[in-house]
């Protein structure tokens, strides 16, 4: 249909505004709620496919303002000298391809409301437009996210009470499961406390307590020699010194009395000292001050401690020691420069490398190939064991690009590996002379960096079968940070089998993906990139044909019957220009070079060390750190040291300078709400 015939047949229909809206305020009654019912938001976000266009949606339960001033900004794609072109009209409606498909179905009352909106942009003046734009904008400064009470996770946790008492029996890995929420275990808005987890806990703090003086003050936790169980001089010095590293900061004078009469009642019933800091132990591993980052001090207000904590459980994944806890009562933390030599402190601290390999284990999921399960037909060479060689192989890489300073970005490209001698058959190599040696690919090799690797490719992928919606969706929501929408409810996502009369490949089988306008919206954004990754098998095995297995169906293996079939391993990234590609090399090379996967990576640690996910107002300091992170040549160390000088490291601080780093014992009191087993 030509672009006149197609304005003619608009205006027949009636569905071309006769009247303009009034302003805005029409836009966030009418117009925003039917392109949040299409779900537009998915792609048109920082974290969607769409992240490149013009059109950036406000963050979710943004004021009318904000939606407002959104409205006015999609002038930016519509035609004012023809608005039947306008790809604000175009791209929703289908009328053009659009990656998304279909949103809003023409000739309805939806696309009605979406022409009354473009044809009022494109009837007012760009000098008005402005204006409202201008006025809006003073009112719409985005909320700011703080940082909020934070529970420590089972990695924290168990860490904390290493450092604490010198206990390795890792307790939290009894504890219930953590889930995963927008890609990590710690996002502070899905930290609840379950009654499992809470009963967990309290068992946890009787034990560990009990363990701590089983033998005597083994590990030295006692400050003083006590002359007997009523030594309270020796007493206060202990519950002060416990309570600062238990709590991570100087205790109120308010809980050091509550503390110190728990640790007299004790002692005294008992008649021994140990018996009163055991107690003392207990109830403070039970109390909130010990469980969450509080983020706060006494007064309510953030404190130098809080800013310790937080720099300590992001390098170190554990609590602070003494020299950082002495930094913070110094006041050392207030500037840039201060927190940067103590990040470089830190980070040069063996400590580092097990708080990054927590973050490295979040993103990239190895615990789906931890719990991989392949079928033992096909697959008899699988084991746990060889799942366990696979997720150190991908450490060991990420270990040589961060700590080795390498170019973070050979994550994608790098044309060797660190492989055991089970991997080494796998990929088809001669055996390395030792485990985990750096073995260089040949370079007519298909495999480079990540993606060539079985971690990845035996995670994202079925017990018989590859899987490309699963490869593709990895590649989305973990390598771009782009969220991929679930499938609709009650949508039937199973394949028809292959049988010796139909022998397709896992490819051919997937075109009803394409025909199915429910499915195809999404599956073109994922799919795609897996296709490209088809030469390798379930388990990461090389491959020039998929082999098609039909069972006999007599269950005898020697009457099983083996089909191979050619593979088409052409695919592409929609959204990324120029994106074609055919093997998983050329692929790790796309991905390499594109800001938005480069970008990406500064958007996973942000939201690993923020415990959430980046909102409008944090852009400005992401695109710093894209920036840093850029001109340092990628290396990762860097980018951890600038994420400690970002402004919203310092949340909460910046009004804060001149208070003193201790406890205000005037405070308010708060404090633990447990109390120790009788």
């Amino acid at each position: 249909m030509s672009r006149a015939v197609l304005v003619l047949v608009i205006a027949a229909s009636g569905l071309w505004a006769q009247s303009t809206p009034d302003g805005p305020g029409f836009f966030a009654l009418k117009l925003f709620p039917v392109l949040e019912e299409a779900h537009c938001r998915l792609c048109h976000s920082t974290a969607g496919v769409a992240s490149g266009t013009r059109i950036h949606f406000p963050d979710a339960g943004s004021k009318q303002d904000q939606i407002e001033l959104f409205g006015l900004s999609l002038a930016a794609v519509v035609d004012r000298s023809d608005p039947s072109k306008s790809l604000l009209f175009l791209k929703p409606t289908n009328r053009v391809k659009h990656t998304g498909g279909e949103r809003i179905k023409p000739g309805s009352e939806q696309e009605k409301v979406l022409l009354e909106w473009i044809q009022y942009l494109a009837a007012t003046p760009e000098d008005s437009l402005a204006r409202e734009r201008r006025r809006l904008g003073e009112s719409a400064e985005p909320a700011r996210q703080t940082h909020l009470v934070r529970r420590l996770t089972h990695s924290q946790y168990d860490n904390t009470v290493r450092d604490l008492l010198g206990d390795y029996s890792r307790p939290a890995l009894r504890f219930p499961p953590e889930d995963y929420v927008d890609g990590f275990k710690n996002q502070l808005r899905f930290q609840s406390m379950s009654p499992l987890l809470v009963d967990a806990y309290s068992a946890s703090a009787e034990k560990l307590a009990l363990n701590a003086f089983r033998a005597g003050d083994i590990n030295g936790l006692i400050p003083c020699k006590p002359a007997g169980p009523r030594d309270t001089n020796c007493r206060d010095q202990f519950v002060r010194t416990f309570g600062m590293r238990a709590f991570r900061r100087p205790l109120r004078d308010d809980e050091f009395r509550r503390y110190a009469a728990a640790f007299t009642a004790q002692s005294a019933a008992s008649g021994k000292f140990l018996e009163g800091a055991r107690t003392v132990v207990e109830a403070m591993l039970q109390s909130p001050n010990f469980l969450f980052h509080l983020e706060r001090g006494p007064d309510g207000a953030y404190t130098d401690y809080d800013l310790a904590s937080r720099l300590s459980y992001l390098l170190w994944d554990t609590m602070p020691d003494k020299d950082l806890f002495d930094a913070a009562a110094g006041g050392k933390l207030r500037t840039a420069s201060g927190r940067e030599e103590v990040a470089r402190r830190l980070i040069a601290d063996p400590k580092a490398r097990q708080a990054l390999d927590e973050f490295f284990d979040q993103w990239l999921r190895f615990d789906r190939v931890l719990n991989a399960s392949k079928e033992s037909r096909r697959f008899p060479d699988f084991s746990l064991e060889m799942a366990g060689n696979m997720v150190e192989e991908t450490r060991r890489l990420l270990d040589h690009l961060v700590w080795d300073e390498r170019n973070f970005m050979e994550l994608f490209t790098a044309n060797y590996a660190f492989v055991s001698a089970d991997l080494a058959s796998l990929y088809n190599l001669p055996p390395p002379s030792e485990q985990f040696e750096l073995v260089t690919f040949p370079k007519d090799s298909a495999r480079a960096g990540l993606l060539g690797e079985a971690s990845f490719l035996a995670a994202n992928a079925g017990p018989t079968e590859t899987s490309p919606t699963q490869r593709g969706i990895f590649i989305r929501e973990q390598l771009l940070c782009q969220r991929v929408p679930p499938p609709p409810p009650n949508v039937d996502t199973s394949l028809p089998e292959p049988t010796e009369d139909q022998p397709l490949t896992r490819r051919q089988r997937m075109v009803q993906h394409e025909a199915n306008p429910l499915c195809a919206s999404c599956h073109r954004l994922m799919d795609p990139i897996g296709f490209g990754l088809e030469e390798f098998d379930a388990l990461g095995r090389f491959r020039s044909h998929e082999a098609i297995l039909i069972e006999s169906p007599t269950g005898v293996r020697k009457d099983d019957k083996k089909i191979n079939l050619d593979l088409d391993t052409r695919g592409e990234i929609a959204g990324i220009p120029s994106s074609s590609f055919s093997d998983g090399k050329q692929l790790g090379a796309i991905l390499s070079g594109a800001r938005v996967c480069q970008e990406c990576v500064v958007r996973q640690i942000f939201r690993y060390a923020f415990g959430r996910t980046e909102v409008s107002a944090d852009e400005p300091a992401i695109q710093q750190l894209f920036a840093t992170f850029r001109d340092s040549g990628f290396h990762f160390k860097e980018l951890l040291n600038a994420l400690v000088k970002s402004p919203q490291f310092m949340a909460g601080l910046e009004d804060n300078r001149s208070r003193p780093a201790g406890p205000n014992p005037s405070s308010n009191p708060g404090g633990s709400r447990a109390e120790p087993r009788r």
